[in-house]
């Protein structure tokens, strides 16, 4: 990876990217509703997508995907609620988590984990 590009930035580039390529459109991305920010706010098959994007240049402490706590959580679907508030929307929605690993130029892997938490759950 380029060392002046941040590594937040450049990991919500590669989802979005990878979403656009699974057939997702993207309807907004860093949405904020008070200090919750939502990376990337989606639209696929009638269903509005939420997607927590969490980049890292390794995994060896955690993976990515277990800094999205209950705390995290709940403040997304209050999010969500004020988009879909917000914009009238009536589709189902998502919350999705993408992680996106840069080990260096030539090594990055995406992970998409669709359905990664409910507001049921919680």
């Amino acid at each position: 990876m380029n060392t002046t590009t941040p590594l937040g930035p450049a990991g919500e580039a590669l989802a979005q990217k990878y979403l656009k390529e699974q057939g997702y459109a993207i309807l907004a991305t860093n949405w904020r509703a008070g200090k919750a920010e939502a990376d990337i706010i989606a639209y696929r098959e009638g269903l509005l997508v939420f997607v927590e994007v969490k980049t890292r240049t390794d995994t060896v402490f955690a993976q990515p995907e277990e800094a999205v706590n209950r705390t995290k959580q709940k403040a997304y679907i209050r999010l969500a609620n004020a988009y879909v508030l917000q914009h009238q929307r009536k589709e189902e929605v998502r919350f999705d988590i993408i992680t996106v690993v840069i080990n260096n130029d030539t090594n990055t892997e995406i992970k998409h984990i669709p359905n990664a938490f409910s507001a049921f759950e919680l």
